[in-house]
């Protein structure tokens, strides 16, 4: 029987730990360019199986990005922290509730890992030709440009 239990700690463990980087990486996305990509799926992971779920996921993930937007942008570190923590209890939640989350879950924190990656690498060359303006090449330029 005890060894039941201290099994039973390390799934639950597990679940803790990948509820805590699953919130932390959320955060993370919610915060920056790469959300627009991974929004659906994280919709689709709350609303699994559940009817009207994922309606409610997108409405609660927006309100949450607002916020981590507000607070990151006044750099609130305790409203990062306290956005983090509540989506950890969903997370946790969830993965206790529907164990194929977990599969789910992980692949999106791998994809998540690997868009980022992609991100922080660029190498560009301009070759050919005689270039005689501005090269400009962007991910998001927000206002105008002007040059001369």
């Amino acid at each position: 029987m005890e060894g039941g239990g201290v099994e039973g700690g390390g799934v639950e463990a597990e679940l803790t730990a990948l509820a805590a980087s699953g919130a932390t990486t959320l955060v993370q996305l919610m915060a920056g360019d790469a959300w627009a990509t991974v929004r659906d799926r994280v919709r689709a992971l709350f609303g699994r199986d559940r009817s009207g779920q994922a309606q409610t996921a997108d409405m609660e993930l927006e309100e949450a990005r607002a916020a981590v937007a507000a607070a990151a942008n006044s750099d609130d570190r305790a409203a990062l922290a306290g956005i983090e923590s509540r989506w950890q209890a969903r997370l946790l939640l969830l993965l206790r509730e529907d164990p194929a989350a977990q599969a789910e879950l992980r692949a999106l924190l791998a994809a998540a890992g690997h868009s980022s990656e992609r991100g922080t690498t660029v190498h560009n060359t301009v070759s050919g030709g005689d270039i005689r303006g501005p090269v400009i090449q962007a991910g998001t330029i927000e206002g105008d440009l002007h040059f001369g």
